[in-house]
């Protein structure tokens, strides 16, 4: 009951936001927050266990599985200088601020609270970025940081609750080998994961419900095995999404990855909905448990400026951390050209944004130190961390668009280009495969091979990639794939004319659906 009422609210506040125009996630945030206060309204804690085992393996494997290996490679400095280099500097950073600060607080509080937010999140940051028509390489960049930032941050707050409750004070070479031991053994972990799910994919034979199971199981068989090793089980469902991301082109037949993406799609908003939805209805018990420590007053200013530390020490770093990104890019790497200027760093600074990983990890909070004391600063920890996540998903989230219009960004005319050229390609490909095939034929099938030739012929034309051809401008392409979509939908409607008048059956009319939805799709894209 309680999943279904959820599932409602995820969609009509869905609906509210597009209409808004507004990114979904803040939508949901804000719905869950302003419903918190509603009386008689079921309240829903959130379990970090749930949030670990449940919801971040498949979000997690989502993400990767739509991350570009070529992109993640070629920004691979520029990501380590934030997924890790960043996260350790937070860390610091935020440790400083509260012993200087927080009167409650001392510098080990701060290292766990540093511990807790560090880490950008990979549901919040893909979900919001995507929707904002970013330039690529700011996506990639920030897709890549916050899919490994994770095990960074679980590394400083293992490290910081140590600290905390037994008066540990593990050196930096311990830091080292244990980062070591988690990234690689979760390597591994996700790589034989990934290996094992490709080969059992590449024995089904076309079987789209097998084939889906397979898919849902991979993320948490790949978390729960990285887990069990005490290696970084963020890690392993990362390595395994992308993995197996980079072999499906040829693991699965066409419609069982039509099947997949489709299923997969759904499975990542309702999860992500979910997420949100949760995180503002955990504001009632945020409150009860830090009521009567200190005055509103007190809670507003340390919530108000300890996002905003937070996000200048983002935004102190990503600069010149992203220059010696460009000079070790160009000068060692030999990369061409570097990865912005100082408005897709500035856009890149700005885009914090911390989600549920953050509040699951301060609920996760050991309640009592090693000597059966109650943790200090637990639940101000929870609030501040609570704090971070509403003033970055919703103000940040919310003045993104108008600094991205202000700025002049939008996504470069490259990668049209890039499609483009991969399209002309692949149609010179078949069309050289057509001519051999006829050629070997004979004429016993020349007017098939004709008729084909004719169609690839001319979509190779409209494209640029025949001799003497020009290549359409953006605008006519565009009207000539509107024209085409608009010639299928004609055909849907009569067929659906046919099925209303008894003259073909409903299976009849789901297959000819079927055949018309990819050739529409071919022409406007998933989702026009």
């Amino acid at each position: 009951m309680v999943f279904l009422v959820l599932l409602l609210f995820v969609a009509g506040f869905a609906l509210v936001a597009r209409w808004l125009q507004i990114s979904y996630p803040i939508v949901l945030v804000v719905a869950g927050l302003l419903v918190s206060f509603v009386p008689h309204v079921p309240r829903i804690p959130l379990n970090p266990n749930m949030v670990f085992l449940i919801f971040l393996p498949p979000l997690l494997y989502s993400s990767a599985w739509g991350t570009s290996w070529r992109e993640f490679r070629y920004n691979a400095v520029t990501i380590g200088f934030l997924a890790v280099g960043l996260v350790a500097f937070t860390v610091w950073g935020v440790s400083e601020f509260a012993d200087r600060f927080i009167t409650a607080m001392d510098w080990k509080s701060g290292f766990v609270l540093g511990a807790v937010v560090a880490a950008t999140d990979a549901i919040a940051a893909t979900s919001i970025a995507k929707s904002l028509g970013l330039p690529r390489r700011i996506v990639d960049i920030l897709e890549g940081e916050s899919l490994l930032n994770d095990a960074t941050g679980l590394l400083a707050l293992e490290f910081g609750i140590r600290i905390l409750t037994g008066g540990e004070t593990p050196t930096l070479g311990a830091a080292v080998l244990r980062l070591l031991y988690l990234t690689i053994v979760g390597t591994v972990v996700g790589l034989l994961i990934g290996f094992i799910v490709s080969k059992i994919s590449g024995l089904i034979d076309d079987d789209g419900p097998l084939e889906i199971v397979l898919s849902l199981l991979a993320p948490y068989t790949a978390y729960l095995a990285g887990d069990a090793l005490h290696a970084s089980g963020v890690f392993s469902v990362v390595v395994c999404g992308l993995y197996v991301s980079r072999k499906s082109s040829t693991l699965f037949s066409p419609g069982a990855r039509l099947q997949i993406l489709a299923v997969w799609e759904a499975l990542t908003f309702i999860l992500n909905g979910i997420v949100f939805v949760l995180i503002g209805l955990q504001m009632p018990f945020v409150l009860a448990a830090i009521r009567g420590q200190y005055s509103w007053g007190t809670l507003v200013l340390y919530g108000s400026a300890f996002s905003g530390v937070l996000i200048v020490l983002r935004l102190v770093w990503i600069f010149p951390a992203s220059w010696v990104a460009n000079v070790v890019n160009r000068k060692l790497l030999g990369h061409k050209e570097s990865w912005g200027g100082a408005k897709n760093i500035f856009v890149v600074g700005w885009t914090g944004m911390r989600g549920v990983l953050a509040l699951a990890a301060a609920i996760s909070l050991p309640e009592t130190m090693k000597d059966g004391r109650s943790l200090e600063n637990r639940d101000l920890i929870e609030f501040l961390a609570f704090s971070v996540i509403l003033v970055t998903l919703v103000v940040q989230g919310l003045t993104l668009p108008p600094l991205i219009r202000w700025l002049g960004l939008a996504k470069p005319e490259g990668m049209e280009e890039e499609e483009r050229e991969a399209r002309r390609m692949g149609l010179g490909a078949a069309i050289e495969t057509l001519k051999k095939g006829k050629d070997a034929d004979g004429d016993r099938f020349e007017h098939v091979y004709e008729d084909l030739l004719h169609r690839y012929q001319h979509r190779l034309a409209a494209v640029g990639g025949v001799e003497g051809s020009e290549q359409m401008d953006a605008a006519t392409y565009k009207r000539l794939r509107e024209i085409a979509a608009g010639a299928v939908r004609a055909e849907r409607r009569e067929a659906i004319r046919m099925r209303d008048e008894g003259r073909i059956s409903d299976d009849t009319l789901r297959k000819l659906e079927r055949e018309m939805d990819l050739q529409e799709i071919r022409y406007l894209g998933a989702g026009e």
